[in-house]
C-alpha cells in the first residue's frame, strides 16, 4: 500500500494540546509518521497514512477532545 498525505484542520493548539494526542497517533496502526504546525493559523495536522483512513484519524482526535477536519 503505498504512502498518502492526510492534511487535517484541527483545534491542536499548542504542544499541550499535541501532547494529549500523541501517544494514540504514535501507536495507530496505518501512521507511519505524523506532525502538527501550531504555527499556522488553522493548526494543520499531516498525517503519512500507510492505510490510516480521514474518518479514523478524526475520530482519534475527536476522542481527545479536540476537533479535526479534512482539508481536500
Amino acid at each position: 500500500m503505498e504512502n498518502k498525505e492526510l492534511k487535517f484542520k484541527t483545534t491542536l493548539n499548542c504542544g499541550g494540546c499535541v501532547s494529549k494526542v500523541q501517544p494514540e497517533l504514535d501507536n495507530s496502526e496505518g501512521i507511519s509518521e505524523w506532525s502538527v504546525d501550531t504555527n499556522n493559523p488553522d493548526k494543520i495536522l499531516t498525517v503519512n497514512s500507510k492505510g490510516i483512513t480521514q474518518e479514523e484519524v478524526v475520530a482519534i482526535i475527536n476522542k481527545k477532545g479536540f476537533k479535526a477536519e479534512p482539508i481536500a
